[in-house]
């Protein structure tokens, strides 16, 4: 299924619903509340948009899966899905970044596990264990990746458009979260991190590490 469409399919109805909420504040409170009605139409465009993202990095290199900042990369034991040590970056979303997640090496989907959980704000530590969360595991040329799509506090609901059996390329789009979020990436050892804690990363499009030649 084709997901380059400049504005999420999964927005439409929060637009549809917030020009239906313009037409009713009109009727009830004039032009204040056509004023009000489209500044919320015009978020949920903002919030749900879909941009085009070009790679424009080494042939070695690792793209972010998600837009927003990074709280921390750290050296963990992943025992879902790659079962060894990993380096773990983990990506806060807020509302106002792009909440498309993209794949950040070309790989065939191999698993993909969605587990509930609770709901706490993204930049808390124990989300990657305590909240609703779906794991992407990908099988790649150069062992194995993982994403994992987090909620927040604001955070509902996690789409993911691919399935176990699905390829995918470096860059190309899976899914998405809904309003603030955390995405994290799991890589092997034997890779170059390029980004640090704190610096703001565009999906699809920032170079975070580089496989070692």
């Amino acid at each position: 299924m084709n997901h380059k469409e400049i504005v999420a399919r999964e927005g439409w109805i929060f637009i549809a619903f917030a020009l239906f909420i313009t037409a009713v504040l009109y009727m009830l409170v004039s032009y204040i509340g056509l004023v009000i009605g489209l500044i919320l139409t015009i978020f949920c465009i903002y919030f749900f948009r879909n941009p085009e993202r070009s790679f424009a990095g080494t042939e070695d290199g690792i793209v972010s899966p998600a837009d927003g900042k990074v709280m921390d990369i750290m050296t963990v034991y992943e025992d879902n899905y790659i079962h060894a040590n990993t380096i773990r970056i983990r990506i806060f979303l807020n509302i106002f970044n792009v909440h498309v997640n993209r794949s950040p090496w070309a790989g065939r989907v191999e698993w993909v596990n969605r587990v509930s959980g609770l709901y706490l704000p993204a930049y808390r530590d124990e989300v990657s264990d305590k909240n609703a969360r779906n794991y992407l595991g990908l099988s790649t040329s150069r062992g194995k990746i993982l994403v994992v799509q987090i909620t927040g506090l604001i955070a509902r609901r996690l789409v993911c458009w691919v399935k176990p059996g699905d390829e995918l390329h470096k860059g190309e789009r899976f899914g998405l979260i809904r309003f603030g979020s955390c995405t994290e990436v799991y890589l092997p050892e034997e890779v170059n991190i390029l980004v640090k804690p704190g610096q703001i990363l565009k999906g699809g499009e920032t170079e975070i590490a580089r496989f070692c030649k």
